[in-house]
């Protein structure tokens, strides 16, 4: 049976949270659509201290703004939105128009459209994560989204650099300095400057998180990423150095972060707790990634691999790093999951910076029924169908007649009844049903 070594906060402590970031955002919501710019200018001078003149960059600001990045750091930005772009391309072409004839007569298909407008959030406030320009950028344009805008907020009273150049590079059609639940709310509601978008995508805190469930069906959004969560899957086959160093790597994002250890050795277990307690004394954003194992770690011992597939399952993280002697049977099996990091070699930092993956994954359980953001999430399959004889006109109409008078749908069955009529030359009256 599977045992806790460690547990974090409480669920009701959780809800009382949840409960407190819920009415935060309604009410940031409610104003930004009752008073637009006005709304969003008050909020952003309130939470970071921004209020230029213009929320939205220029081509000579982003110009100017992009001429502070050095050399290398836009070398290195160039090469990881080569690798999203190659695998957004390479899943590009996994999606397929259709076209099938599906009885004489009956041709059926699917587009593969892209949708016209997308608001990507970066986030950028305990740290600038230039990263996430890459993957809802780069990867809308590759799904051929018409109109990206892009927003993250300022940085040290000013627009982020590196975020800028990454945003520009990667294809932006607009770049707004805006943080927080007023930008995920510009961009989807709207206001006098801002026109609205019909998707949001990005990570964010547990307040942007909030802010897309809100908005969710007068936009599409992504997926619910929230604060960042990890699981680690371990046996003896890895030391507790390379675990912790795992957790801690993802703990340290935000002080809501859940970090989970499973494992079938209580050894390893509890070595990497004591190893842990150890690197948080000298990791330098060690008291933010304290306060996330603090209150929502967990180390879960199991009694067989079985069990841990199990609780990997109920657990349902964003992150999950699989360190043992079957990697590939977890990745198999497992179906609940964001992205899965398969073997000592890899780890979440290469998915979440560089490798190609796409990083903006869900969050909260939604991995039960989502996967993460990829270039389909940008796109909508779209059926057509065309009947291009008599015959067949006749033959699916009186079988619609007689189904739509089954359910007491006379109007529907007369949209048949008139073809059957017309094409099939039966003498259907008005109302009754196809033979």
């Amino acid at each position: 049976m599977a045992r806790h070594l460690k547990h974090g906060r409480d669920a009701q402590a959780r809800k009382d949270y949840d409960r407190q970031v819920r009415e935060t955002v309604e009410t940031i919501l409610a104003d930004v659509e009752a008073r637009g710019d006005a709304a969003i200018r008050d909020l952003s001078k309130k939470f970071d201290g921004w209020e230029p003149k213009e929320f939205f960059l220029s081509p000579k600001e982003i110009k100017e703004t992009m001429d502070r990045v050095a050399p290398r750091d836009l070398e290195d930005i160039a090469f990881a939105q080569t690798q999203v772009r190659n695998f957004a391309q390479a899943q590009k072409a996994c999606l397929k128009d259709l076209e099938v004839e599906t009885m004489p007569g009956v041709i059926l298909g699917h587009r593969n459209v892209p949708m016209q407008a997308v608001g990507c959030y970066v986030p950028g406030g305990r740290y600038p994560m230039v990263a996430s320009a890459h993957m809802s950028v780069v990867t809308a344009k590759v799904a051929g989204v018409d109109r990206v805008i892009a927003s993250a907020p300022p940085h040290q009273g000013g627009p982020h650099p590196a975020i800028v150049a990454a945003m520009h590079m990667g294809g932006a059609d607009e770049i707004l300095v805006l943080g927080g639940v007023q930008a995920v709310a510009a961009m989807a509601l709207g206001t006098q400057s801002v026109k609205p978008v019909d998707m949001l995508v990005g990570p964010g805190n547990a307040f942007v998180a909030e802010a897309k469930r809100q908005l969710y069906g007068r936009v599409g959004i992504d997926l619910f990423a929230g604060p960042t969560e990890t699981l680690v899957i371990a046996d003896e086959t890895v030391d507790a150095e390379i675990c912790a160093t795992d957790l801690l790597g993802q703990a340290e994002h935000g002080p809501t972060s859940p970090a989970v250890l499973i494992t079938n050795s209580e050894k390893l277990a509890r070595e990497t707790m004591a190893e842990i307690e150890r690197i948080l004394t000298i990791l330098p954003t060690g008291d933010v990634a304290r306060q996330a194992w603090t209150d929502f770690g967990e180390v879960i011992v199991c009694d067989s691999y079985e069990e841990m597939l199990a609780q990997a399952d109920f657990v349902a993280s964003e992150h999950v790093q699989v360190m043992t002697d079957r990697d590939d049977w977890f990745r198999d099996n497992m179906r609940n999951f964001g992205a899965l990091f398969l073997g000592p070699r890899t780890n979440v930092a290469f998915g979440d910076k560089v490798i190609g993956t796409n990083h903006t994954l869900p969050t909260m359980k939604a991995a039960r029924y989502t996967g993460g953001l990829w270039v389909g999430k940008f796109m909508k399959t779209c059926t057509w169908q065309k009947v291009t004889t008599d015959e067949a006109s006749a033959t699916i109409g009186a079988y619609c007649s007689r189904l739509c008078l089954l359910e007491g749908f006379v109007g529907h069955a007369e949209q048949a009844n008139v073809r059957v009529r017309r094409y099939g030359g039966q003498n259907v009256p008005y109302g009754g049903a196809a033979q």
